[in-house]
């Protein structure tokens, strides 16, 4: 088994062909998928009709970009960072496509909701095309003044009359959808913003890389300024898609339910009322005004089939005015009484019959949820619980102002057309529990992170975010500019900042454990140089004259940060470095990782290193330099040194 680290994202097409090998052998020859056999083993007519797809020009670009590994890395920057070294929030800057494919290992299946604002193509965006996998040869070699001198990939407009117009939006945004279905949980969900432009063929890629199985509805968010320059109907509203990952899994762990807007009000009614009990009231007594003052519709009279009435076998009638045989009046031993359990007299049953059938008013009677009076007299209700009546379903449709501009405006951050915060807020509140992860790749002003604080600080919760964000230049007119912030990460970080402070200082002592601080991550390319990834294209004479296989500007942290990817740990975790034998040693999560990367680490250290319980028990991973070894001889005394003292710590070189 090889010792070196590969610092490489993993080959998800070579995964995916490596699962069907697994199921098919015959299919798979030298590699390559015999796609015509495979259908055929699955019983489809290979030359039957044709079958019902989506599809645009660069699909199969786009898809094989979905499983194309990257040597890029994540750059920790702790100066431009908040509570660095006790933050479990992220702030990562790059193309989220990139992201996406370094954090594959680190968080797969552990994002509980991806919330994004992807463009919506309205013809002015200025948003990264990556061309490079939409056109063929000819096209991108026209092209390339896309590039600047540094080879980095300017913004264009995609405008109508771009013949490749929807496919270049479909191509853009449908690996990044594959990547996140990627790393959200089993019962993680994803909720998509997008209004008219692109909304059918959103909720078509949803379909496809979700499966239409997964769709969890589309909510319709009247945002009541209807957009004065449509040249037809004037849209008002808006869309948010929602998908889950697995459709099953998530509705057994989320009721896909928001709490009452009332809710607070009806738990104060609660406390008065029940405070009584023992001094005014009877808890019968007490029960009943609390129900009559949350519903004037408790009892068991009438509902939405009010001229119901039930037979002793649980059979439904009609009154006689509605369809009874000759039109007489049923005998009242037809109708189940029901039992006073003091008196043990019948209670008279109301004039339109009792809401509930038989089977129903028995279970509620076995488990207690019938409320009587102190005799026969008075009519019963159903006894009102909170926790049935806390939440209520989410609505199809929401009434909310277009953005947050005066709430930006309140912190000083100039940004257009911000999400909202309380839609976003009250999303998360319904799809997450006390310390979900939750992703936004498309993070704008970072709507979603002041969000996800606003909602810790009201319920106590330990939520996390991981904001995605390209450093796109603000232009240079616009009052982000004047204001000095040179792209839209500045102003995400930014605002998180002030945000983050103002949210503490109005909640007061109950913030003290609250999170508002954050790491920020950002993308560039490997640490390691050309020959560590292809030594064997190298001479023996030039491969001694490289003495470092590392880039010269890269530290300590960088290194340990692409050591974390390349194992799958997370990023937000605690570590400490400390000096063993005068080498500086890094402890990333009580042991999980341990690495030193200094040249020359003496035998001494190795030993300490080795035989130190870290958290109850030895270091999991542990990793050096390769250079920093003297000599081949000392390298392998190392790895004899972990065998003898640590034989269950896993050992590599980089």
């Amino acid at each position: 088994m090889s010792i070196k680290m590969k610092f490489e994202t993993p080959d998800l097409t070579a995964a995916n062909v490596a699962k069907i090998a697994a199921l098919f052998p015959g299919v798979v020859t030298e590699g390559k998928v015999n796609i015509d056999l495979l259908r055929t083993m699955l019983g489809d007519d290979v030359h039957g009709d044709e079958a019902y797809e989506f599809t645009w020009v660069g699909k199969r670009a786009a898809i094989a970009e979905a499983g194309r590994p990257v040597r890029k890395t994540l750059r920790p920057c702790v100066e431009e960072s908040k509570d660095w070294d006790t933050t479990e929030n992220l702030y990562i800057e790059g193309d989220n496509l990139d992201v996406l494919k370094l954090l594959q290992e680190s968080y797969l299946g552990k994002i509980k909701m991806c919330y994004i604002d992807p463009p919506y193509n309205t013809g002015k965006d200025s948003f990264l095309y990556r061309d490079k996998f939409t056109m063929d040869a000819d096209e991108y070699d026209e092209a390339v003044e896309m590039y600047d001198e540094e080879g980095m990939k300017n913004f264009r407009e995609n405008v109508k009359t771009n013949p490749r117009y929807h496919s270049d939006w479909c191509t853009s945004i449908y690996p990044v959808l594959v990547l996140a279905r990627n790393i959200l949980s089993d019962d993680g969900i994803i909720l998509i913003n997008m209004d008219e432009n692109e909304i059918i063929n959103l909720q078509k890629l949803c379909a496809e890389v979700f499966g239409e199985s997964n769709d969890l509805g589309t909510i319709i968010w009247d945002k009541r300024n209807p957009k004065g320059d449509a040249k037809g109907i004037s849209y008002q509203h808006e869309y948010i898609v929602a998908y889950a990952k697995n459709k099953l899994s998530f509705v057994e762990k989320c009721k896909m339910q928001r709490p009452k807007k009332n809710a607070a009000a009806i738990i104060a009614k609660a406390n008065q009322v029940f405070k009584k009990v023992g001094a005014k009231y009877t808890l019968e007594e007490a029960n009943r005004e609390f129900a009559s003052w949350v519903s004037a519709q408790d009892d068991f009279s009438g509902g939405e089939k009010a001229y119901n009435r039930i037979d002793q076998n649980g059979d439904v009638y009609r009154p006689v005015s509605m369809a009874w045989p000759n039109k007489k009046k049923a005998p009242d031993d037809y109708f189940i009484p029901l039992i006073h359990p003091i008196t043990k007299k019948p209670c008279p049953l109301p004039e339109r019959g009792w809401r509930n059938p038989s089977a129903t008013m028995n279970e509620l009677l076995r488990e207690g949820l019938i409320l009587f009076g102190k005799d026969e007299t008075t009519q019963p209700n159903r006894k009102y619980l909170l926790k049935e009546n806390m939440y209520e379903n989410i609505p199809s449709l929401l009434y909310y102002g277009g953005s947050d501009t005066d709430l930006l405006a309140e912190l000083e951050i100039p940004f257009d057309t911000p999400k909202v915060v309380s839609i976003v807020k009250e999303h998360i509140q319904s799809f997450t529990a006390d310390s979900d992860i939750v992703l936004d790749f498309y993070s704008g002003s970072a709507t979603t992170a002041h969000a996800v604080m606003q909602l810790n600080a009201e319920d106590g919760g330990k939520r996390k975010f991981i904001m995605v964000q390209l450093p796109e230049l603000c232009a240079p007119d616009s009052e982000a500019a004047k204001a000095g912030y040179a792209n839209i990460c500045e102003i995400g970080k930014e605002r998180i900042r002030r945000a983050g402070d103002k949210i503490k200082a109005e909640v007061g002592l109950t913030a003290q454990n609250l999170d508002i601080g954050f790491r920020v991550l950002k993308v560039d390319d490997t640490n390691m140089t050309d020959i560590y990834y292809a030594a064997s294209d190298y001479t023996q004479e030039l491969l001694f004259q490289v003495e470092n296989n590392i880039k010269p500007d890269r530290t300590d942290m960088d290194l340990l940060f692409a050591c974390l990817l390349d194992w799958g740990l997370l990023l937000s975790l605690p570590h400490t470095q400390e000096q063993i034998d005068g080498f500086t040693v890094h402890t990333y999560k009580g042991g999980d990782l341990v690495a030193c990367f200094e040249a020359g680490i003496s035998e001494n250290a190795v030993r300490e290193i080795a035989s130190r319980e870290i958290a109850d028990r030895q270091p999991r991973r542990v990793v050096f330099r390769d250079s920093g070894f003297g000599s081949s001889p000392d390298k392998i005394n190392v790895f004899e040194i972990f065998k003898l003292l640590a034989p269950n710590t896993t050992v590599r070189v980089i």
